[in-house]
């Protein structure tokens, strides 16, 4: 398995859905990915996915 880089489109699931979002920033175990927008809150959805827990769908 690949990991993603910065700027890659990614799918992972998060409470039963599958989502999409774009990597904003990578750890050793996991990536960052904002993957929505709040406008209630006026600020990007973020969240961090471990690397087995997603598959690149854009490079």
């Amino acid at each position: 398995m690949s990991t993603a880089k910065i700027g890659d489109m990614i799918s992972f699931k998060r409470d039963g859905k599958t989502l999409e979002g774009v990597v904003s920033g990578i750890r050793e175990n996991s990536v960052i990915v904002q993957y929505g927008y709040s406008k209630a809150k006026d600020e990007p959805l973020t969240t961090i996915v471990n690397h087995k827990n997603y598959k690149i769908t854009k490079k």
